[in-house]
């Protein structure tokens, strides 16, 4: 019969246009953001965060959201993700959102206290009160949602993060509705080892299907923890055009991990993706040409 993760089909999660963007220190135009969004939208991918909708003052690199998605080009069987902190946040989307485009909402919340109060100037159980009103309003609106775990294995304040601290984070949004959830190695610290005693304990109550993997690969690890997550059997993984970006509130995490080197990886496995790794290598020399 053959290997029969040859079948096998891995969602990429493209995260360039926001999570990488977000961390470099210029302002890019907004024609060069939808530029780079438009092409991402005819590679295959089905899933590309293009924005968030924070606070300016403490995100200079979004605050032109809105501008991005009245004017990127949209392509037939592609979510298009924003991440949203906040019901201000929310407003922002509604006042911005095209309607014949189809979006996603990203929620977030951390594994580590210290982590939370550094990005989110609140405890774990405060971000998840603050986003729960737009959960529902996503829900209402017929939006589906997503949700982030960050520091899954290592926190840039309070060290190695317990995996039974990942599990809670993964209940609380969970209790707030059903969702996907990215489990973020927000600095890049994750070993196969960490990883693997992670999901081991999150997979105990969440299935396979529900989980992410989202990888930094500032210690050299993101491939190595991607394949230990495919062994568990995660068929959905984020990464970044060019290996665009970071978290401009860990520090020392500089280095999504490339799209173009997952997709090199699970193709090398006998996985399926339905995106075409030339378009990808063109959007990736456009992704650098903007730091």
């Amino acid at each position: 019969m053959g290997d029969p993760r040859v079948t096998d089909f891995v969602r990429i999660h493209e995260v360039g246009p926001r999570d990488g963007l977000q961390n470099e220190k210029g302002v890019i135009p907004v024609a060069d953001k939808v530029a780079l969004i438009d092409l991402l939208s005819r590679s295959g991918l089905r899933d590309i965060e293009v924005g968030s909708f924070v606070s300016p003052k403490w995100v200079p690199q979004m605050a032109d959201t809105d501008q991005v998605l009245t004017r990127l080009t949209p392509a037939p069987g592609v979510r298009y993700a924003v991440l949203i902190p906040n019901m201000r946040g929310w407003e922002g989307f509604i006042a911005a959102r095209v309607p014949e485009v189809t979006y996603e909402v990203a929620v977030f919340i951390s594994a580590s206290e210290g982590f939370s109060q550094s990005n989110l100037n609140c405890s774990i159980a405060e971000a998840v009160a603050r986003l729960t009103p737009v959960v529902r309003a996503a829900l209402a609106a017929d939006v589906t949602v997503r949700g982030y775990v960050s520091c899954v294995t290592d926190c840039p304040f309070d060290g190695p993060v317990a995996p039974d601290a990942v599990a809670r984070a993964c209940h609380m949004l969970l209790d707030v509705a059903p969702m996907q959830l990215s489990l973020g190695d927000t600095i890049g610290k994750g070993t196969p080892e960490t990883v693997g005693r992670m999901l081991d304990t999150v997979l105990k109550d969440v299935p396979a299907s529900g989980l992410a993997g989202h990888f930094h690969d500032t210690g050299g690890q993101a491939l190595a923890n991607i394949e230990v997550s495919l062994d568990k059997g995660l068929r959905a993984f984020d990464s970044a055009v060019g290996g665009l970006g970071g978290c401009p509130y860990a520090p020392g995490a500089p280095g999504n991990v490339a799209t173009e080197a997952v997709l090199d990886l699970v193709h090398g496995l006998g996985f399926e993706t339905g995106v075409d790794p030339d378009i990808i290598v063109q959007a990736a020399v456009l992704a650098r040409g903007m730091r």
